[in-house]
């Protein structure tokens, strides 16, 4: 609600020079008591407004007449109350904000006076020069709140920009503010400590400075990948010397880094497939499971490296879920990365299980990237840890599978897209670490041309992925993680069909 006093007496020349002269601010409607006389389409109009800004609002509503709809939200609200009477100037002594909605104009300017008799605020609907404050539009993510007034001017323009905003404010600033705060609690010394160390984190959000140095270092990023190219070029058209050495590099060098390039860039966009797809190519291009699976980890130790850090630098990180997935992660990791250097038979009685459970976990994706409405937190999962410690297992045993379980979960069990794709991104990073170091201390592998385009590929490919992921919106993701985990899921089960029959 936007106040203005009822003691204001500006001329047309004073609001012509002030613009809009009304002061903002936001009531605590649950701790006040609004009287809303009107129980017509109008009343329900103003009522809804309240209700849905503040459920908990303390709400008398008084008419003869009163719409089922505003009976049905007396049923839902526990603080509004419905008096089916005529009204009286003394239903208003205990009321400290009032609203007159009825089509009588007569009425409306007596509800107006008996407000005033008693030093109230009164709104008066689709009658502004009797209003002492406007009900405008209201925009809401979570906590933040924006309130849009046209001084009574045009309630469409208003709704308009409310719109605009809805669709161009993400929804992920609520998990913004939450972390705000929590930083802020965690602040030590004095007030103006806690306000300089605020503006140093927020400084992203204003100084366009910032976005230039950004752009500038994407500008030189891109700069060094063309100069490599166009060097190693020229070297290969114009030096003898530099082409018989690069003719000595194992053919397949030269795919393996085509194909880490293409799947790092998939999987650093929407936060998995990486894994599996690339696990597939190797052993479609004869590389036996084991040296496959070191492969991609070895590769996946820079690209997830890269991108984390990235998503980090983006503020895509939720701690509390990183630190929770960490340590079963490793634990994980490893025990999968012994079994299957000893075993490399393994994966081929894990691949059918972990496909159904991706499967079911791709349609439920599906279905809640188009739901409406807002997801509730007890829908989140809670076993965090164990579901660490199966997808650093799987993803060791299978050669992938770190993001299609524990991003396809984490999703479908309600957690935000974005920050979720950040956490399981860095998170990998160690996950890829350990179940390298354990092949690499338990296998001799012949295929380092393979392994070896795989890393530069997908390092390649890191940064520039990432940097997309933060401009897809959460639906996108969630729409893109839950078809390709349906496809992969269904392929692997068919092929698996096809050798058992």
């Amino acid at each position: 609600m936007t106040l203005l006093p009822r003691n204001s007496k500006l001329t047309i020349q004073d609001e012509k020079a002030e613009g809009n002269p009304l002061f903002p601010v936001f009531l605590k409607l649950n701790e006040l008591h609004l009287v809303l006389i009107g129980g017509g389409n109008v009343g329900l109009e103003k009522l809804t407004a309240v209700l849905n800004n503040s459920p908990h609002a303390a709400v008398t509503v008084i008419a003869l007449e009163i719409l089922p709809e505003v009976h049905s939200l007396a049923a839902e609200y526990k603080g509004l109350k419905i008096l089916q009477k005529l009204f009286t100037d003394t239903d208003l002594n205990n009321a400290d904000v009032v609203i007159a909605a009825t089509n009588d104009s007569e009425l409306n300017k007596f509800i107006r006076q008996a407000a005033h008799d008693r030093k109230l605020l009164v709104n008066v609907a689709d009658k502004p020069e009797l209003c002492d404050f406007y009900l405008g539009s209201i925009v809401q993510k979570g906590n933040l709140k924006i309130a849009i007034s046209t001084n009574g001017k045009s309630p469409t323009i208003a709704k308009r920009l409310k719109e605009v905003l809805n669709e161009s404010l993400p929804a992920e600033l609520d998990t913004t503010l939450q972390q705000m705060s929590d930083l802020r609690n965690t602040l030590g010394g004095d007030f103006a400590y806690k306000v300089r160390k605020l503006n140093e984190v927020t400084s992203i959000l204003v100084e366009p400075k910032a976005a230039g140095k950004k752009n500038f270092i994407w500008l030189i990023w891109s700069s060094i990948i063309l100069s490599i190219l166009v060097v190693a070029t020229a070297l290969w058209l114009r030096e003898p010397g530099f082409k018989a050495y690069a003719q000595t590099i194992p053919f397949e060098f030269y795919y393996f880094l085509g194909a880490g390039f293409v799947f790092a860039l998939i999987d650093g966009a929407i936060g998995m497939s990486y894994g599996v797809t690339s696990t597939s190519f190797s052993l479609s291009m004869g590389v036996p499971p084991a040296s496959a699976s070191m492969g991609v980890h070895l590769s996946e130790i820079m690209s997830n490296g890269i991108a984390g850090w990235m998503h980090y630098r983006m503020g895509n990180i939720n701690w509390k879920l990183f630190k929770l997935l960490l340590v079963p992660g490793i634990i994980g990791a490893v025990t999968g990365a012994y079994l299957l250097s000893s075993l490399e038979h393994y994966s081929q009685y894990t691949k059918p299980f972990v496909s159904l459970y991706t499967l079911i976990l791709g349609i439920v994706i599906l279905s809640k990237a188009f739901k409406t409405g807002v997801k509730k937190s007890s829908d989140k999962i809670k076993k965090i840890s164990l579901l660490g410690l199966g997808g650093g297992f799987i993803d060791a045993v299978g050669g992938g599978g770190w993001g299609s379980i524990v991003l396809s979960t984490l999703i479908a069990g309600g957690r935000n897209p974005r920050f979720s794709l950040g956490t399981v991104k860095l998170s990998r990073f160690f996950i890829a670490l350990m179940s390298s170091i354990t092949f690499i201390t338990m296998l001799n592998s012949n295929h380092w041309g393979a392994v070896a385009g795989l890393v530069i590929g997908s390092a390649i490919a890191s940064p520039i992925a990432a940097k997309i992921s933060n401009k897809i919106s959460a639906k996108a993701i969630m729409i893109a993680v839950g078809v390709i985990v349906i496809i992969i899921s269904v392929k692997s089960i068919v092929l698996f069909l096809m050798k058992v029959l």
